[in-house]
């Protein structure tokens, strides 16, 4: 161990190949990259903890009373068939249930539920909760 470590003995490059790191090159590499990981980890579980707190007002503050048609677009009160507006918004988890098996969250109408779904799908940037559902959309 001369401390040339990815050298030949006679100067010239390993191989004849570019740039061979050093030992201690590659060990400073991997310190840095495992505290990176370490860093990264705990932000990444506390963004999936939050983002199951995550809110989506169902309909959001800018549809001032109307109700939800079985499609999820927005319709005048009195509509047949629509659902009410929710007393609450609903949770990341409750989202999260309601568009994987359509179970009805706790305290609504199960035969608004897919109204509810729909309206859901239907929000774009720019709409009172869509952050929530997008990240609810991100892979884990």
């Amino acid at each position: 161990m001369s401390g040339t470590d990815g050298q030949a003995g006679d100067g010239q490059e390993a191989g004849g190949k570019g740039f061979v790191p050093s030992r201690r090159t590659v060990l400073v590499l991997g310190a840095a990259a495992a505290s990176t990981v370490v860093t990264v980890r705990p932000a990444l579980a506390q963004t999936a903890g939050s983002v199951m707190h995550c809110e989506i007002p169902v309909p959001g503050p800018q549809a001032g009373g109307q109700y939800i048609a079985t499609d999820g677009s927005l319709v005048a009160p009195g509509t047949a068939g629509a659902a009410p507006p929710l007393a609450r918004p609903l949770t990341g988890d409750e989202v999260k249930a309601l568009l994987r098996t359509g179970s009805a969250p706790p305290g609504t109408d199960p035969s608004s539920a897919q109204a509810y779904a729909n309206y859901i799908r239907r929000l774009q940037a720019g709409m009172s909760g869509f952050t929530c559902y997008a990240s609810l959309q991100m892979p884990r």
